[in-house]
């Protein structure tokens, strides 16, 4: 298992959103409505055998212009923990396509602007944990 098979799992669980655009890297432009998953950091020996890992990683989320209302609204669904919102997609598959054993989502933070490119976007960090060998 490489780091790059969690994240794509990670993009295809987040793909069943519709409307959102995934991508598995940092991208050089944003492009919204989109989803970036990023490696946060990796805790190492978590298990007796010291054969499981903890990979964090962070999905930001970039919905469109601060000011724009329906972005906000967007947010507040996405937010939400029921259908329709990251952490429902992120734990549809609970092995990531085999890859893990366990992924949930722990929180979300960094909720409202981030300036790209000096125009400020509504947007939100979460805080994604995997647990694999």
């Amino acid at each position: 298992m490489a780091i790059s098979d969690l994240r794509t799992a990670l993009a295809k669980n987040l793909s069943t959103i519709k409307g959102l655009r995934v991508v598995e890297t940092l991208p050089d432009l944003v492009n919204p409505p989109m989803a970036m998953i990023a490696i946060d950091k990796v805790a190492y020996n978590k298990q007796n055998a010291r054969s499981m890992a903890e990979y964090t990683f962070k999905v930001m989320v970039v919905l469109g212009r601060v000011s724009e209302r329906t972005a906000q609204q967007n947010m507040d669904v996405l937010l939400a923990p029921g259908a329709g919102s990251i952490k429902y997609a992120i734990e549809s598959d609970k092995t990531l396509s085999g890859n893990a054993f366990d992924v949930f989502v722990a929180e979300t933070g960094a909720i409202g602007s981030v300036s790209v490119n000096a125009i400020d976007y509504y947007s939100a960090e979460f805080s994604v944990q995997v647990f694999a060998s």
